[in-house]
Protein backbone atom coordinates (compact mmCIF):
# COMPACT_ATOMS: atom_id res chain seq x y z
CA UNK A 1 0.00 0.00 0.00
CA UNK A 2 1.45 3.43 -0.85
CA UNK A 3 2.98 5.46 1.95
CA UNK A 4 1.88 8.97 2.76
CA UNK A 5 3.06 11.57 0.29
CA UNK A 6 5.60 13.94 1.91
CA UNK A 7 5.53 17.73 1.66
CA UNK A 8 7.98 19.21 -0.83
CA UNK A 9 10.36 20.53 1.83
CA UNK A 10 10.94 16.99 3.13
CA UNK A 11 12.19 15.61 -0.20
CA UNK A 12 15.97 15.07 -0.33
CA UNK A 13 17.53 17.57 -2.73
CA UNK A 14 19.41 14.73 -4.44
CA UNK A 15 16.09 13.54 -5.88
CA UNK A 16 14.96 16.96 -7.11
CA UNK A 17 15.64 18.68 -10.42
CA UNK A 18 18.79 20.76 -10.77
CA UNK A 19 17.08 24.15 -10.53
CA UNK A 20 20.29 25.96 -9.60
CA UNK A 21 21.76 25.05 -13.00
CA UNK A 22 19.07 27.27 -14.56
CA UNK A 23 19.18 30.17 -12.06
CA UNK A 24 21.17 30.13 -8.81
CA UNK A 25 18.15 31.44 -6.88
CA UNK A 26 14.92 33.39 -7.17
CA UNK A 27 16.68 36.72 -6.69
CA UNK A 28 18.82 36.11 -9.78
CA UNK A 29 15.66 35.19 -11.66
CA UNK A 30 13.99 38.46 -10.63
CA UNK A 31 17.00 40.45 -11.78
CA UNK A 32 16.88 38.74 -15.18
CA UNK A 33 13.12 39.24 -15.39
CA UNK A 34 13.51 42.99 -14.94
CA UNK A 35 16.42 43.14 -17.39
CA UNK A 36 14.36 41.37 -20.03
CA UNK A 37 11.36 43.62 -19.47
CA UNK A 38 13.63 46.59 -20.11
CA UNK A 39 15.25 44.97 -23.16
CA UNK A 40 12.07 44.45 -25.18
CA UNK A 41 12.22 48.00 -26.53
CA UNK A 42 15.51 47.15 -28.26
CA UNK A 43 13.50 45.47 -31.03
CA UNK A 44 11.56 48.60 -31.93
CA UNK A 45 14.17 49.98 -34.32
CA UNK A 46 13.87 46.87 -36.53
CA UNK A 47 10.18 47.41 -37.25
CA UNK A 48 9.69 48.67 -40.79
CA UNK A 49 13.35 48.08 -41.66
CA UNK A 50 13.68 44.33 -42.31
CA UNK A 51 13.56 45.08 -46.05
CA UNK A 52 16.65 47.31 -45.72
CA UNK A 53 18.85 44.40 -46.68
CA UNK A 54 20.20 40.98 -45.65
CA UNK A 55 22.54 42.40 -43.00
CA UNK A 56 19.67 44.16 -41.19
CA UNK A 57 17.58 40.99 -41.33
CA UNK A 58 20.45 38.93 -39.89
CA UNK A 59 20.80 41.47 -37.06
CA UNK A 60 17.10 41.13 -36.26
CA UNK A 61 17.21 37.33 -36.20
CA UNK A 62 20.16 37.44 -33.78
CA UNK A 63 18.57 40.01 -31.47
CA UNK A 64 15.16 38.32 -31.32
CA UNK A 65 16.73 34.88 -30.81
CA UNK A 66 18.67 36.04 -27.77
CA UNK A 67 15.56 37.57 -26.21
CA UNK A 68 13.49 34.46 -26.84
CA UNK A 69 16.17 32.18 -25.42
CA UNK A 70 16.43 34.25 -22.25
CA UNK A 71 12.66 34.58 -21.83
CA UNK A 72 11.95 30.91 -22.40
CA UNK A 73 14.56 30.02 -19.80
CA UNK A 74 12.93 32.47 -17.39
CA UNK A 75 9.50 30.94 -17.98
CA UNK A 76 10.78 27.38 -17.64
CA UNK A 77 12.37 28.02 -14.24
CA UNK A 78 9.12 29.41 -12.83
CA UNK A 79 6.89 26.83 -14.50
CA UNK A 80 8.96 23.88 -13.33
CA UNK A 81 8.92 25.12 -9.73
CA UNK A 82 5.15 25.46 -9.94
CA UNK A 83 4.69 21.98 -11.43
CA UNK A 84 6.71 20.40 -8.61
CA UNK A 85 4.72 22.29 -5.97
CA UNK A 86 1.48 23.72 -7.31
CA UNK A 87 0.68 25.34 -3.94
CA UNK A 88 3.84 27.50 -4.16
CA UNK A 89 2.38 30.99 -4.47
CA UNK A 90 5.76 32.56 -5.21
CA UNK A 91 6.25 30.20 -8.15
CA UNK A 92 2.70 30.92 -9.31
CA UNK A 93 3.43 34.64 -9.32
CA UNK A 94 6.72 34.14 -11.15
CA UNK A 95 4.98 31.98 -13.76
CA UNK A 96 2.48 34.76 -14.35
CA UNK A 97 5.28 37.32 -14.68
CA UNK A 98 7.22 35.18 -17.13
CA UNK A 99 4.11 34.28 -19.11
CA UNK A 100 3.25 37.95 -19.44
CA UNK A 101 6.77 38.74 -20.57
CA UNK A 102 6.64 35.96 -23.16
CA UNK A 103 3.37 37.35 -24.53
CA UNK A 104 4.88 40.85 -24.69
CA UNK A 105 7.88 39.49 -26.57
CA UNK A 106 5.52 37.78 -29.00
CA UNK A 107 3.81 41.11 -29.53
CA UNK A 108 7.14 42.92 -29.97
CA UNK A 109 8.19 40.52 -32.74
CA UNK A 110 4.77 40.18 -34.41
CA UNK A 111 5.72 42.62 -37.16
CA UNK A 112 8.47 40.37 -38.51
CA UNK A 113 6.67 37.67 -40.47
CA UNK A 114 4.25 40.06 -42.24
CA UNK A 115 7.29 42.17 -43.26
CA UNK A 116 9.11 39.08 -44.52
CA UNK A 117 6.09 38.12 -46.60
CA UNK A 118 6.07 41.59 -48.13
CA UNK A 119 9.73 41.27 -49.10
CA UNK A 120 8.86 38.13 -51.04
CA UNK A 121 10.19 34.59 -51.12
CA UNK A 122 12.41 35.05 -54.18
CA UNK A 123 14.32 38.02 -52.75
CA UNK A 124 14.66 36.42 -49.30
CA UNK A 125 16.13 33.26 -50.80
CA UNK A 126 18.58 35.42 -52.74
CA UNK A 127 19.60 37.03 -49.43
CA UNK A 128 20.02 33.58 -47.90
CA UNK A 129 22.61 32.78 -50.55
CA UNK A 130 24.34 36.16 -50.25
CA UNK A 131 24.52 36.52 -46.44
CA UNK A 132 26.35 33.77 -44.51
CA UNK A 133 24.40 34.44 -41.30
CA UNK A 134 21.11 33.85 -43.13
CA UNK A 135 21.90 30.50 -44.77
CA UNK A 136 20.47 28.55 -41.86
CA UNK A 137 17.05 30.20 -42.31
CA UNK A 138 16.25 28.72 -45.73
CA UNK A 139 13.82 26.07 -44.42
CA UNK A 140 12.25 28.62 -42.07
CA UNK A 141 11.59 31.00 -44.98
CA UNK A 142 10.22 28.29 -47.26
CA UNK A 143 7.93 27.11 -44.46
CA UNK A 144 6.78 30.67 -43.78
CA UNK A 145 5.65 31.10 -47.37
CA UNK A 146 3.93 27.70 -47.27
CA UNK A 147 1.80 29.17 -44.48
CA UNK A 148 1.45 32.59 -46.09
CA UNK A 149 -2.34 32.46 -46.38
CA UNK A 150 -2.59 32.14 -42.57
CA UNK A 151 -0.23 34.96 -41.57
CA UNK A 152 -2.10 38.19 -40.88
CA UNK A 153 -1.03 41.83 -40.93
CA UNK A 154 1.49 43.13 -38.43
CA UNK A 155 -1.20 44.70 -36.23
CA UNK A 156 -3.32 41.54 -36.18
CA UNK A 157 -0.28 39.35 -35.49
CA UNK A 158 0.63 41.60 -32.56
CA UNK A 159 -2.86 41.26 -31.09
CA UNK A 160 -2.82 37.48 -31.55
CA UNK A 161 0.51 37.28 -29.76
CA UNK A 162 -0.65 39.49 -26.88
CA UNK A 163 -3.79 37.36 -26.52
CA UNK A 164 -1.51 34.49 -25.53
CA UNK A 165 -1.20 35.77 -21.96
CA UNK A 166 -4.89 35.86 -20.99
CA UNK A 167 -5.62 32.71 -23.02
CA UNK A 168 -2.79 30.93 -21.23
CA UNK A 169 -4.65 31.41 -17.95
CA UNK A 170 -7.06 28.67 -19.07
CA UNK A 171 -4.28 26.08 -18.77
CA UNK A 172 -3.10 27.43 -15.42
CA UNK A 173 -6.66 27.32 -14.10
CA UNK A 174 -6.92 23.64 -15.04
CA UNK A 175 -3.70 22.81 -13.23
CA UNK A 176 -4.48 24.93 -10.16
CA UNK A 177 -7.93 23.40 -9.88
CA UNK A 178 -6.92 19.75 -10.33
CA UNK A 179 -3.49 19.71 -8.67
CA UNK A 180 -3.73 22.36 -5.96
CA UNK A 181 -7.38 22.92 -4.99
CA UNK A 182 -9.04 19.58 -5.73
CA UNK A 183 -9.18 17.24 -2.74
CA UNK A 184 -10.07 13.56 -2.72
CA UNK A 185 -11.61 11.56 0.11
CA UNK A 186 -9.37 8.71 1.34
CA UNK A 187 -9.74 5.28 -0.19
CA UNK A 188 -10.31 2.27 2.06
CA UNK A 189 -8.26 -0.92 1.98
CA UNK A 190 -9.70 -4.42 2.37
CA UNK A 191 -8.94 -4.29 6.12
CA UNK A 192 -10.51 -0.87 6.54
CA UNK A 193 -7.32 1.20 6.57
CA UNK A 194 -7.66 4.66 5.04
CA UNK A 195 -5.43 5.27 2.02
CA UNK A 196 -4.53 8.81 0.91
CA UNK A 197 -5.64 9.65 -2.63
CA UNK A 198 -3.65 12.36 -4.42
CA UNK A 199 -2.48 13.12 -7.93
CA UNK A 200 0.89 11.64 -7.04
CA UNK A 201 -0.53 8.41 -5.57
CA UNK A 202 -3.61 7.47 -7.61
CA UNK A 203 -1.70 5.44 -10.23
CA UNK A 204 0.11 3.51 -7.50
CA UNK A 205 -3.14 2.59 -5.73
CA UNK A 206 -4.80 1.50 -8.97
CA UNK A 207 -1.87 -0.86 -9.53
CA UNK A 208 -2.30 -2.58 -6.15
CA UNK A 209 -3.76 -6.07 -5.61
CA UNK A 210 -6.28 -4.79 -3.03
CA UNK A 211 -9.52 -4.48 -5.04
CA UNK A 212 -11.30 -2.54 -2.30
CA UNK A 213 -8.53 0.05 -2.29
CA UNK A 214 -8.61 0.24 -6.10
CA UNK A 215 -12.36 0.63 -6.24
CA UNK A 216 -12.65 3.25 -3.54
CA UNK A 217 -9.63 5.18 -4.88
CA UNK A 218 -11.00 5.16 -8.44
CA UNK A 219 -14.41 6.27 -7.21
CA UNK A 220 -12.88 8.99 -5.01
CA UNK A 221 -10.73 10.27 -7.85
CA UNK A 222 -13.62 10.38 -10.32
CA UNK A 223 -15.93 11.94 -7.72
CA UNK A 224 -13.40 14.69 -7.04
CA UNK A 225 -13.65 15.71 -10.69
CA UNK A 226 -17.41 15.19 -10.85
CA UNK A 227 -17.87 17.55 -7.92
CA UNK A 228 -16.39 20.29 -10.13
CA UNK A 229 -17.78 19.08 -13.45
CA UNK A 230 -19.40 22.38 -14.40
CA UNK A 231 -16.28 24.44 -13.67
CA UNK A 232 -14.07 21.94 -15.46
CA UNK A 233 -16.44 21.84 -18.43
CA UNK A 234 -16.56 25.62 -18.63
CA UNK A 235 -12.78 25.83 -18.50
CA UNK A 236 -12.31 23.16 -21.17
CA UNK A 237 -14.85 24.85 -23.40
CA UNK A 238 -12.83 28.06 -23.01
CA UNK A 239 -9.79 26.10 -24.23
CA UNK A 240 -11.71 24.80 -27.26
CA UNK A 241 -13.07 28.28 -28.00
CA UNK A 242 -9.49 29.54 -27.85
CA UNK A 243 -8.61 26.98 -30.55
CA UNK A 244 -11.61 28.04 -32.61
CA UNK A 245 -10.71 31.72 -32.20
CA UNK A 246 -7.17 31.17 -33.48
CA UNK A 247 -8.48 28.93 -36.27
CA UNK A 248 -10.82 31.64 -37.50
CA UNK A 249 -8.35 34.47 -36.96
CA UNK A 250 -5.84 32.62 -39.14
CA UNK A 251 -8.48 31.58 -41.67
CA UNK A 252 -8.32 27.83 -41.40
CA UNK A 253 -11.36 25.67 -42.11
CA UNK A 254 -11.22 23.73 -38.82
CA UNK A 255 -9.31 23.49 -35.56
CA UNK A 256 -7.94 20.14 -36.72
CA UNK A 257 -6.55 21.69 -39.89
CA UNK A 258 -5.05 24.55 -37.87
CA UNK A 259 -3.30 22.11 -35.53
CA UNK A 260 -1.83 19.93 -38.29
CA UNK A 261 -1.04 22.46 -41.01
CA UNK A 262 1.68 24.14 -38.94
CA UNK A 263 3.82 21.02 -39.21
CA UNK A 264 2.63 19.98 -42.68
CA UNK A 265 0.82 16.88 -41.40
CA UNK A 266 -2.00 15.70 -43.72
CA UNK A 267 -5.43 15.47 -42.08
CA UNK A 268 -5.69 11.96 -43.51
CA UNK A 269 -3.13 10.84 -40.91
CA UNK A 270 -5.64 11.71 -38.15
CA UNK A 271 -8.65 10.10 -39.82
CA UNK A 272 -6.67 7.02 -40.84
CA UNK A 273 -5.63 6.48 -37.22
CA UNK A 274 -9.22 6.72 -35.98
CA UNK A 275 -10.50 4.37 -38.69
CA UNK A 276 -7.77 1.80 -37.99
CA UNK A 277 -8.39 2.02 -34.24
CA UNK A 278 -12.11 1.40 -34.67
CA UNK A 279 -11.40 -1.52 -37.00
CA UNK A 280 -9.31 -3.18 -34.30
CA UNK A 281 -11.53 -2.52 -31.27
CA UNK A 282 -12.28 -6.29 -31.06
CA UNK A 283 -8.62 -6.81 -30.09
CA UNK A 284 -9.30 -4.70 -26.99
CA UNK A 285 -12.46 -6.68 -26.28
CA UNK A 286 -10.39 -9.85 -26.32
CA UNK A 287 -7.87 -8.31 -23.92
CA UNK A 288 -10.60 -7.40 -21.44
CA UNK A 289 -11.82 -11.02 -21.58
CA UNK A 290 -8.32 -12.37 -20.93
CA UNK A 291 -7.80 -9.92 -18.06
CA UNK A 292 -11.18 -10.70 -16.50
CA UNK A 293 -10.45 -14.42 -16.62
CA UNK A 294 -6.94 -13.95 -15.18
CA UNK A 295 -8.28 -11.85 -12.29
CA UNK A 296 -11.06 -14.35 -11.61
CA UNK A 297 -13.85 -11.78 -11.45
CA UNK A 298 -17.35 -12.06 -12.90
CA UNK A 299 -17.34 -8.54 -14.29
CA UNK A 300 -14.39 -6.32 -15.06
CA UNK A 301 -14.50 -2.72 -13.87
CA UNK A 302 -12.33 0.21 -15.00
CA UNK A 303 -10.44 0.07 -11.68
CA UNK A 304 -9.36 -3.49 -12.62
CA UNK A 305 -7.50 -2.36 -15.74
CA UNK A 306 -4.24 -1.85 -13.83
CA UNK A 307 -4.71 -4.64 -11.24
CA UNK A 308 -1.60 -6.84 -11.02
CA UNK A 309 -1.76 -10.25 -12.66
CA UNK A 310 1.77 -11.34 -11.72
CA UNK A 311 1.90 -13.09 -8.35
CA UNK A 312 4.75 -10.82 -7.33
CA UNK A 313 5.37 -7.41 -8.80
CA UNK A 314 9.08 -6.69 -9.33
CA UNK A 315 10.43 -3.96 -7.06
CA UNK A 316 12.53 -1.63 -9.20
CA UNK A 317 14.44 1.08 -7.31
CA UNK A 318 15.32 4.19 -9.28
CA UNK A 319 19.00 3.25 -9.77
CA UNK A 320 17.98 -0.20 -11.05
CA UNK A 321 15.56 1.41 -13.48
CA UNK A 322 18.33 3.60 -14.87
CA UNK A 323 20.52 0.50 -15.33
CA UNK A 324 17.82 -1.46 -17.15
CA UNK A 325 16.92 1.49 -19.35
CA UNK A 326 20.58 1.98 -20.24
CA UNK A 327 20.89 -1.72 -21.12
CA UNK A 328 17.77 -1.57 -23.26
CA UNK A 329 19.06 1.44 -25.17
CA UNK A 330 22.52 -0.06 -25.71
CA UNK A 331 21.89 -0.72 -29.44
CA UNK A 332 21.95 3.08 -29.94
CA UNK A 333 25.58 3.21 -28.85
CA UNK A 334 27.82 4.19 -25.94
CA UNK A 335 27.40 7.93 -26.46
CA UNK A 336 23.60 7.78 -26.15
CA UNK A 337 23.75 5.57 -23.05
CA UNK A 338 26.48 7.64 -21.40
CA UNK A 339 24.53 10.89 -21.80
CA UNK A 340 21.38 9.24 -20.44
CA UNK A 341 23.12 7.81 -17.37
CA UNK A 342 24.87 11.07 -16.53
CA UNK A 343 21.61 12.98 -16.82
CA UNK A 344 19.81 10.60 -14.46
CA UNK A 345 22.52 9.97 -11.89
CA UNK A 346 24.81 13.02 -11.87
CA UNK A 347 23.28 16.09 -13.51
CA UNK A 348 19.86 15.68 -11.80
CA UNK A 349 17.69 15.88 -14.88
CA UNK A 350 14.90 14.11 -12.98
CA UNK A 351 12.63 15.34 -10.20
CA UNK A 352 12.12 11.78 -9.04
CA UNK A 353 9.66 11.13 -6.21
CA UNK A 354 6.08 12.24 -5.38
CA UNK A 355 5.39 15.07 -2.97
CA UNK A 356 2.32 16.94 -1.85
CA UNK A 357 1.15 19.46 -4.43
CA UNK A 358 3.14 17.91 -7.28
CA UNK A 359 1.22 18.03 -10.53
CA UNK A 360 -0.19 14.81 -11.94
CA UNK A 361 1.62 12.59 -14.40
CA UNK A 362 5.07 13.11 -15.82
CA UNK A 363 6.71 15.26 -18.46
CA UNK A 364 10.03 16.22 -20.03
CA UNK A 365 10.63 19.96 -20.23
CA UNK A 366 13.49 22.40 -20.66
CA UNK A 367 14.76 25.01 -23.04
CA UNK A 368 17.53 25.34 -25.61
CA UNK A 369 19.84 26.56 -22.83
CA UNK A 370 18.97 24.11 -20.02
CA UNK A 371 19.13 20.42 -19.36
CA UNK A 372 16.13 18.47 -20.73
CA UNK A 373 14.52 18.00 -17.31
CA UNK A 374 11.93 15.42 -16.24
CA UNK A 375 9.18 15.71 -13.65
CA UNK A 376 7.59 12.48 -12.42
CA UNK A 377 6.51 10.58 -9.30
CA UNK A 378 8.67 7.44 -9.26
CA UNK A 379 7.28 4.62 -7.11
CA UNK A 380 9.66 1.66 -7.53
CA UNK A 381 7.79 -0.55 -9.99
CA UNK A 382 7.87 -1.51 -13.67
CA UNK A 383 5.27 1.12 -14.49
CA UNK A 384 7.48 3.83 -13.05
CA UNK A 385 10.47 2.40 -14.94
CA UNK A 386 8.43 2.58 -18.13
CA UNK A 387 7.42 6.19 -17.43
CA UNK A 388 11.05 7.11 -16.81
CA UNK A 389 12.08 5.43 -20.08
CA UNK A 390 9.31 7.33 -21.88
CA UNK A 391 10.33 10.73 -20.53
CA UNK A 392 14.00 9.98 -21.19
CA UNK A 393 13.02 9.40 -24.81
CA UNK A 394 11.76 12.98 -24.89
CA UNK A 395 14.80 14.30 -23.05
CA UNK A 396 17.30 12.52 -25.28
CA UNK A 397 15.35 13.78 -28.32
CA UNK A 398 15.70 17.32 -26.94
CA UNK A 399 19.37 16.79 -26.15
CA UNK A 400 20.28 15.57 -29.64
CA UNK A 401 18.18 18.24 -31.33
CA UNK A 402 19.76 21.06 -29.36
CA UNK A 403 23.26 19.70 -29.87
CA UNK A 404 22.80 19.50 -33.63
CA UNK A 405 20.43 22.30 -34.60
CA UNK A 406 20.49 26.10 -34.27
CA UNK A 407 17.84 27.71 -32.09
CA UNK A 408 15.44 28.29 -35.00
CA UNK A 409 15.15 24.49 -35.41
CA UNK A 410 15.87 23.59 -31.79
CA UNK A 411 12.40 22.24 -31.10
CA UNK A 412 10.24 19.55 -32.69
CA UNK A 413 6.56 18.85 -33.23
CA UNK A 414 4.39 16.82 -30.88
CA UNK A 415 3.94 14.39 -33.77
CA UNK A 416 7.67 13.62 -33.67
CA UNK A 417 7.98 13.89 -29.89
CA UNK A 418 5.82 10.89 -29.05
CA UNK A 419 7.88 8.66 -31.33
CA UNK A 420 11.09 9.03 -29.32
CA UNK A 421 9.35 8.48 -25.98
CA UNK A 422 7.50 5.33 -27.02
CA UNK A 423 10.56 4.06 -28.86
CA UNK A 424 12.51 3.99 -25.60
CA UNK A 425 9.76 2.02 -23.90
CA UNK A 426 9.62 -0.52 -26.71
CA UNK A 427 13.41 -0.99 -26.68
CA UNK A 428 13.59 -1.40 -22.90
CA UNK A 429 10.64 -3.77 -22.89
CA UNK A 430 12.32 -5.98 -25.50
CA UNK A 431 15.44 -6.09 -23.32
CA UNK A 432 13.48 -7.07 -20.21
CA UNK A 433 11.72 -9.90 -22.04
CA UNK A 434 15.12 -11.34 -23.00
CA UNK A 435 16.84 -10.67 -19.69
CA UNK A 436 14.53 -12.68 -17.43
CA UNK A 437 12.57 -15.74 -18.59
CA UNK A 438 10.75 -16.28 -15.27
CA UNK A 439 7.02 -16.56 -16.15
CA UNK A 440 6.02 -14.22 -13.32
CA UNK A 441 8.46 -11.57 -14.55
CA UNK A 442 7.27 -12.07 -18.12
CA UNK A 443 3.67 -11.50 -17.01
CA UNK A 444 4.73 -8.35 -15.17
CA UNK A 445 6.48 -7.00 -18.28
CA UNK A 446 3.44 -7.77 -20.44
CA UNK A 447 1.26 -5.98 -17.88
CA UNK A 448 3.49 -2.92 -18.11
CA UNK A 449 3.33 -3.12 -21.91
CA UNK A 450 -0.44 -3.41 -21.88
CA UNK A 451 -0.79 -0.53 -19.43
CA UNK A 452 1.31 1.63 -21.72
CA UNK A 453 -0.46 0.54 -24.90
CA UNK A 454 -3.81 0.97 -23.15
CA UNK A 455 -2.93 4.59 -22.40
CA UNK A 456 -1.60 5.47 -25.84
CA UNK A 457 -3.52 3.12 -28.10
CA UNK A 458 -6.89 3.01 -26.32
CA UNK A 459 -7.39 6.07 -24.13
CA UNK A 460 -5.70 8.56 -26.46
CA UNK A 461 -7.58 7.59 -29.65
CA UNK A 462 -10.77 7.68 -27.60
CA UNK A 463 -9.93 11.15 -26.30
CA UNK A 464 -9.09 12.19 -29.87
CA UNK A 465 -12.56 11.18 -31.03
CA UNK A 466 -14.05 13.11 -28.10
CA UNK A 467 -11.89 16.14 -28.87
CA UNK A 468 -12.91 16.17 -32.53
CA UNK A 469 -16.60 15.98 -31.67
CA UNK A 470 -16.44 18.79 -29.08
CA UNK A 471 -14.48 21.04 -31.44
CA UNK A 472 -16.88 20.42 -34.30
CA UNK A 473 -19.88 21.14 -32.10
CA UNK A 474 -18.43 24.44 -30.92
CA UNK A 475 -17.24 25.36 -34.43
CA UNK A 476 -20.83 24.85 -35.60
CA UNK A 477 -22.32 26.92 -32.78
CA UNK A 478 -23.93 23.97 -30.99
CA UNK A 479 -24.25 23.95 -27.17
CA UNK A 480 -21.96 21.70 -25.14
CA UNK A 481 -22.67 21.15 -21.45
CA UNK A 482 -20.84 19.18 -18.79
CA UNK A 483 -23.46 16.44 -19.06
CA UNK A 484 -23.11 16.40 -22.86
CA UNK A 485 -19.38 15.85 -22.52
CA UNK A 486 -19.81 13.16 -19.86
CA UNK A 487 -22.36 11.37 -22.02
CA UNK A 488 -20.18 11.54 -25.13
CA UNK A 489 -17.15 10.24 -23.25
CA UNK A 490 -19.16 7.40 -21.70
CA UNK A 491 -20.48 6.36 -25.13
CA UNK A 492 -17.01 6.27 -26.66
CA UNK A 493 -15.53 4.26 -23.80
CA UNK A 494 -18.49 1.87 -23.80
CA UNK A 495 -17.76 1.07 -27.45
CA UNK A 496 -14.14 0.31 -26.57
CA UNK A 497 -14.94 -1.69 -23.45
CA UNK A 498 -17.58 -3.93 -25.03
CA UNK A 499 -19.52 -6.46 -23.00
CA UNK A 500 -16.67 -7.48 -20.67
CA UNK A 501 -16.54 -4.19 -18.76
CA UNK A 502 -19.08 -2.60 -16.45
CA UNK A 503 -19.39 1.09 -17.28
CA UNK A 504 -20.29 3.52 -14.50
CA UNK A 505 -21.34 6.20 -16.96
CA UNK A 506 -20.83 9.22 -14.72
CA UNK A 507 -17.41 8.19 -13.43
CA UNK A 508 -16.17 6.88 -16.78
CA UNK A 509 -17.68 9.87 -18.54
CA UNK A 510 -15.69 12.42 -16.52
CA UNK A 511 -12.40 10.94 -17.85
CA UNK A 512 -11.96 13.84 -20.30
CA UNK A 513 -11.37 16.22 -17.39
CA UNK A 514 -8.50 14.10 -16.04
CA UNK A 515 -6.26 14.70 -19.05
CA UNK A 516 -4.71 18.14 -19.29
CA UNK A 517 -3.38 17.02 -22.69
CA UNK A 518 -6.73 18.08 -24.17
CA UNK A 519 -5.77 21.70 -23.56
CA UNK A 520 -3.21 21.36 -26.36
CA UNK A 521 -5.07 21.43 -29.67
CA UNK A 522 -5.25 17.90 -31.14
CA UNK A 523 -2.29 16.59 -29.17
CA UNK A 524 -3.70 13.29 -27.92
CA UNK A 525 -3.98 11.47 -31.27
CA UNK A 526 -0.24 11.98 -31.71
CA UNK A 527 0.42 9.57 -28.85
CA UNK A 528 -1.17 6.84 -30.95
CA UNK A 529 0.70 7.75 -34.13
CA UNK A 530 3.85 8.09 -32.04
CA UNK A 531 3.62 4.63 -30.50
CA UNK A 532 2.95 3.21 -33.97
CA UNK A 533 6.04 4.80 -35.52
CA UNK A 534 8.04 3.82 -32.43
CA UNK A 535 7.27 0.12 -32.75
CA UNK A 536 8.08 0.19 -36.45
CA UNK A 537 11.47 1.85 -35.83
CA UNK A 538 12.25 -0.37 -32.84
CA UNK A 539 11.59 -3.42 -35.00
CA UNK A 540 14.04 -2.18 -37.64
CA UNK A 541 16.82 -1.73 -35.11
CA UNK A 542 16.24 -5.02 -33.28
CA UNK A 543 16.07 -6.81 -36.64
CA UNK A 544 19.48 -5.39 -37.52
CA UNK A 545 18.35 -3.46 -40.60
CA UNK A 546 21.49 -1.80 -42.03
CA UNK A 547 21.61 1.92 -41.24
CA UNK A 548 18.59 1.77 -38.89
CA UNK A 549 20.48 3.09 -35.84
CA UNK A 550 22.16 5.93 -37.74
CA UNK A 551 18.89 6.94 -39.38
CA UNK A 552 17.10 6.97 -36.03
CA UNK A 553 19.80 9.18 -34.48
CA UNK A 554 19.48 11.49 -37.49
CA UNK A 555 15.76 11.71 -36.75
CA UNK A 556 16.51 12.66 -33.11
CA UNK A 557 18.94 15.31 -34.35
CA UNK A 558 16.67 16.85 -37.00
CA UNK A 559 14.55 19.02 -34.71
CA UNK A 560 12.22 21.16 -36.81
CA UNK A 561 14.71 21.48 -39.68
CA UNK A 562 12.46 18.95 -41.48
CA UNK A 563 8.72 18.35 -41.44
CA UNK A 564 7.95 15.47 -39.05
CA UNK A 565 6.46 13.13 -41.66
CA UNK A 566 9.62 13.60 -43.78
CA UNK A 567 11.92 13.12 -40.77
CA UNK A 568 10.17 9.84 -39.95
CA UNK A 569 10.50 8.69 -43.55
CA UNK A 570 14.23 9.35 -43.21
CA UNK A 571 14.22 7.19 -40.08
CA UNK A 572 12.43 4.39 -41.92
CA UNK A 573 8.67 4.67 -41.36
CA UNK A 574 5.98 6.25 -43.55
CA UNK A 575 3.16 7.63 -41.39
CA UNK A 576 1.13 8.74 -44.41
CA UNK A 577 -0.05 5.11 -44.65
CA UNK A 578 -1.77 2.99 -41.95
CA UNK A 579 0.96 0.33 -42.08
CA UNK A 580 2.67 1.33 -38.80
CA UNK A 581 -0.65 1.52 -36.93
CA UNK A 582 -1.63 -1.91 -38.25
CA UNK A 583 1.76 -3.28 -37.16
CA UNK A 584 1.29 -1.96 -33.65
CA UNK A 585 -2.12 -3.59 -33.37
CA UNK A 586 -0.26 -6.77 -34.32
CA UNK A 587 2.10 -6.18 -31.39
CA UNK A 588 -0.90 -5.62 -29.13
CA UNK A 589 -2.54 -8.86 -30.29
CA UNK A 590 0.70 -10.80 -29.69
CA UNK A 591 0.85 -9.50 -26.10
CA UNK A 592 -2.75 -10.58 -25.52
CA UNK A 593 -1.91 -14.08 -26.85
CA UNK A 594 1.17 -14.36 -24.62
CA UNK A 595 -0.69 -13.11 -21.59
CA UNK A 596 -3.52 -15.58 -22.20
CA UNK A 597 -1.03 -18.45 -22.44
CA UNK A 598 0.94 -17.43 -19.34
CA UNK A 599 -2.11 -16.80 -17.14
CA UNK A 600 -4.00 -19.89 -18.30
Amino acid sequence: MPVNVPPRNQVDKAWTWNAESVFPNHDTWQTEQQALADALSSLEHFQGHLADGPHKLAEYFTASEQLFRRTLKLFFYARMHLACETTDQVAAGMTGQAGGLLARLGGATAFAEPELLQIGEEKLLEWVQAEADLKVFQHYIENLFRQQAHVRSGEVEELLALAGEPFGQVDQTEEALTSADMKFRPATSAVGTPVEVAQGSIDTILGEADRDARRTAWESYADGYLAMKNTLASNYQASVKRDVFYMRARRYNSSLEAALFQHNIPKDVFYSLIDTYRKHIPTWHRYWAVRRKALGVETLNPYDIWAPLAKEQPVVPYAQAVDWIAEGMAPLGDEYVGILRQGCLQDRWVDVYPNQGKTAGAFSYGTYDTFPFIMMSYDDNLGALSTLAHELGHSMHSYYTRQNQPFVYGDYSLFAAEVASNFNQAMVRSHLFKANSDPNFQIAVIEEAMNNIHRYFFIMPTLARFELEVHERIENGKPVTADDMIGLMADLFSEGYGSEMHVDRERVGITWSQFGHLYSNFYVFQYATGISAAHALCGRILDGVPGAVDNYLKFLSAGSSMYPVDALKMAGVDMSTPEAVERTFGVLASYVDRLDALTS
